[in-house]
């Protein structure tokens, strides 16, 4: 079991920058693969950006490719998310998940969320 809990969101302009925490409870934070998500009004819930157990390889979603960066500290069981040349349409309630797959990008592949955060890109 682990908990997620999101923070770090807020109202920025576009062009600006926020980072997004993602705490995780429990001992085992290192065996799980984490990924960031995000829903936006009216819309379904899509896949951002993840980072490997080990935190040797990341994949993102090409719409943030070259803005947004995934790192992990195992050692603070915590997971970033770096947005940078943020956009309007970035405008969304970001969540973290872990999952025990070595890759995923599916939201049915991850059984554990956090309770969302949301970011605000004004134009």
């Amino acid at each position: 079991q682990v908990q997620l809990v999101e923070s770090g969101g807020g109202l920025v302009q576009a062009g600006g920058s926020l980072r997004l925490s993602c705490a995780a409870s429990g001992r085992t934070f290192s065996t799980y693969s984490m990924g960031w998500f995000r829903q936006a009004p009216g819309k379904e819930r899509e896949f951002v950006s993840a980072i490997r157990r080990s935190g040797g390889s990341t994949y993102s979603t090409n719409s943030v490719k070259g803005r947004f960066t995934i790192s992990r500290d195992n050692a603070k069981n915590t997971v970033y998310l770096q947005m940078n040349s943020l956009k309007p349409e970035d405008t969304a309630v970001y969540y973290c998940a872990a999952t025990s797959l070595e890759r995923a990008t599916m939201t049915y592949e991850y059984g554990y969320w956090g309770q969302g955060t949301q970011v605000t890109v004004s134009s």
